[in-house]
């Protein structure tokens, strides 16, 4: 007997029931589903967030700051013709993407999903968030791109807790509608509302140790917590970098790839992963948003994962592991570009859907179409490459 994210339990039950009931003593089985699972990136890829959507029966609701992952679109695509509600939020602006951003909308919109657009009071809408039929919640560190789910570090909680679903929904109503966001819910962090008194709160209940991933903090009050914690025995570990040095916190690169999470592990016993920095303007000034969770076997897998990135012998100078890996990665989307690519496809379209284009002979359309071709490429390594250094 299997059940989704589940486990099945054995139990004894003592209790004497009804006549018709068991009897005392008797085995039961209980199968208990599991309401919290860890996803890891790069080991898990994109294969759970395009089974989830394809597994949707009435809603999908997903929030995209970025994607370039063909594979995602066209689940969403599937979904919508197949009869599911589909609605993606999608970011007003990202640093070097708008242009991809407003194509996605267009070819999304023409699938049959309902596509809206944040607002501009904020600096950026970098959340990163998808919801199954209302019920299942993916909160990920990670966009929908090639660069962060098979070139980085990076995590996405996956959970059917009741609360944390609704309190996602009613931050994505919010957020749709551009209305004012109240806090409901310790657990879920949502920048600028309550980040700063959740994320500082669980760096001071810290007793033992703190393990981190960031890519760089440098918020002054966050630096004084992690300091104070330290003087007074904590054991503190950062995979990523300060803005400041401090002989108390241990502080090195993430080797191998790039680091793309936000993750702090309190005390091995809860656990928080978001899209926020500990970094002023990702606290304060943008919508950003994690949760904090205390399944032991999430926390456990964040924990042996940070220990193996901790003491990985293969560790590298953090600006040789960056040029390599953007390297590789722009060569991968390159290759990856092909005639199926919406990217690609998307250029082809707009060549042959020109007027004018009948009296072209085949090899004037075949340097025109190989023209849009270099031109949506040239696009997206832009992108990758203003996404890289964002950070």
């Amino acid at each position: 007997m299997r059940a989704e994210y589940g486990e099945v339990l054995f139990s004894i039950c003592p209790l004497l029931y009804r006549r018709s009931g068991p009897r005392r003593g008797s085995l039961t089985l209980r199968v208990v589903a599991r309401s919290v699972k860890l996803l890891i990136q790069p080991q898990d890829g994109v294969a759970p967030l395009v089974a989830a959507i394809k597994n949707a029966r009435k809603n999908v609701d997903i929030v995209v700051f970025r994607c370039d992952r063909a594979e995602i679109e066209a689940g969403l695509k599937a979904a919508a013709k197949r009869g599911v509600s589909v609605s993606a939020l999608i970011a007003y602006a990202n640093h070097g993407g708008e242009k991809s951003l407003r194509k996605l909308e267009m070819r999304l919109l023409e699938a049959g999903v309902t596509v809206s657009r944040t607002a501009a009071d904020l600096a950026r809408y970098h959340d990163k968030l998808l919801i199954i039929d209302r019920r299942l919640l993916y909160v990920l560190s990670f966009n929908f791109t090639h660069l962060d789910i098979d070139h980085s570090r990076g995590f996405g909680i996956v959970t059917r807790k009741a609360k944390l679903v609704q309190e996602a929904l009613k931050l994505l109503a919010a957020d749709n509608d551009r209305t004012p966001y109240e806090a409901g819910l310790d657990t879920f962090v949502v920048s600028p509302v309550n980040a700063r008194k959740q994320l500082l709160a669980l760096i001071q209940r810290a007793r033992k140790e703190l393990l981190i991933y960031d890519p760089k903090i440098a918020d002054a009050q966050m630096l004084h917590a992690l300091s104070e914690r330290a003087k007074k025995g904590v054991d503190v570990k950062l995979i990523g970098a300060v803005g400041r040095k401090s002989e108390r916190l241990q502080v090195r690169p993430l080797g191998g790839f790039r680091l793309h999470t936000r993750t702090i592990i309190r005390d091995r016993r809860e656990a928080f992963v978001g899209s926020q920095s500990l970094r002023t303007a990702e606290l304060d000034s943008r919508r950003e948003v994690g949760v904090i969770v205390r399944d032991s076997k999430v926390v456990g897998g964040l924990v042996n994962t940070f220990e193996a990135d901790w003491g990985a012998k293969d560790a590298v100078a953090m600006t040789e592991a960056s040029q390599h890996e953007l390297k590789q990665t722009l060569k991968e989307t390159v290759a990856k570009l092909s005639p199926l690519n919406p990217l690609v496809k998307e250029a082809v379209n707009d060549v042959l859907s020109k007027g004018g284009n009948a009296g072209l002979n085949t090899q004037e359309v075949k340097e025109t179409v190989e023209k849009a071709v270099k031109e949506a490429v040239r696009e997206r390594v832009q992108e990758i490459l203003d996404e890289a250094v964002e950070q």
